[in-house]
């Protein structure tokens, strides 16, 4: 148990550690947050199927790992559709000092990182919960490199819109809590009973690669170019190396 709270704390402190990183960084974070985009995107998707998919495959059948990812991504798809309800709701909070043509828009990107970490965090918890360390480690680890640019890329937009730096900082560690919250969650699910482990791997699977395919490639593809691709296969091959390190 102690190294689940350990491996909670980790992967949301990443997201908070990427922000800090941000902060001393604004005017570099902000004119390559595409390419960390992509870089981030290249290694949940080699971490959704080496930790993930491929695991869920080995002790599971394909017709329950297929349904797992298909409801995994269904799932994501409604917390899609809560989020631009709350952004209305936030904006008219905190565009008074602000620039208000921007801040909903900050605010919706915040909010999106922030709900989508909540899979995240179940992933890390599966994998945990499952009993395979090595397997668990390399899902952990893959989630928290790839946060350090997720949290990095929050800073410069909420300061451009005329968030303070403490407002700004908070909302980035906020992001992570939501990550803590879904590592026990799926801990606490696949502890229950092992029966459920196929389709939860597969579950958590599907709902990294929706999150990479609808959200994380449709941002960092607004400004193109060869180089996020580059990132993205990057990102893939720094998670092949972690796998090897984790075997």
């Amino acid at each position: 148990m102690e190294i689940v709270i350990i491996t909670a704390l980790g992967v949301g402190g990443a997201t908070v550690f990427g922000a800090v990183i941000g902060f001393l960084f604004k005017g570099i974070s902000s004119r390559y947050a595409s390419i960390s985009m992509a870089f981030a995107a290249g290694i949940m998707l080699a971490a959704s199927f080496l930790g993930l998919i491929i695991p869920a495959l080995e002790c599971g059948s394909a017709f329950v790992c297929g349904i797992g990812i298909i409801v995994g991504a269904l799932a994501i798809g409604l917390l899609d559709k809560a989020v631009p309800s709350l952004s209305t709701a936030l904006e008219s909070k905190v565009s008074g000092a602000l620039d208000g043509n921007r801040a909903g828009k900050v605010v919706l990107f915040v909010l999106a990182i922030a709900i989508h970490n909540f899979p995240e965090g179940i992933a890390a918890g599966v994998g945990f919960g499952s009993g395979d360390f090595k397997n668990a480690l390399l899902i952990a680890g893959g989630i928290a490199l790839q946060n350090i640019p997720e949290g990095m890329v929050i800073i410069s937009p909420m300061l451009g819109v005329g968030f303070s730096p403490k407002i700004t900082l908070l909302c980035a560690s906020l992001t992570g809590v939501f990550e803590v919250i879904g590592t026990f969650i799926g801990y606490y699910a696949v502890s229950i009973s092992e029966r459920i482990l196929p389709f939860a791997l597969s579950f958590a699977g599907g709902t990294m690669l929706c999150v990479i395919a609808g959200d994380m490639i449709a941002e960092f593809e607004k400004d193109g170019g060869r180089k996020t691709t580059y990132a993205l296969l990057l990102g893939v091959w720094v998670m092949l190396i972690f796998s090897e390190i984790c075997k």
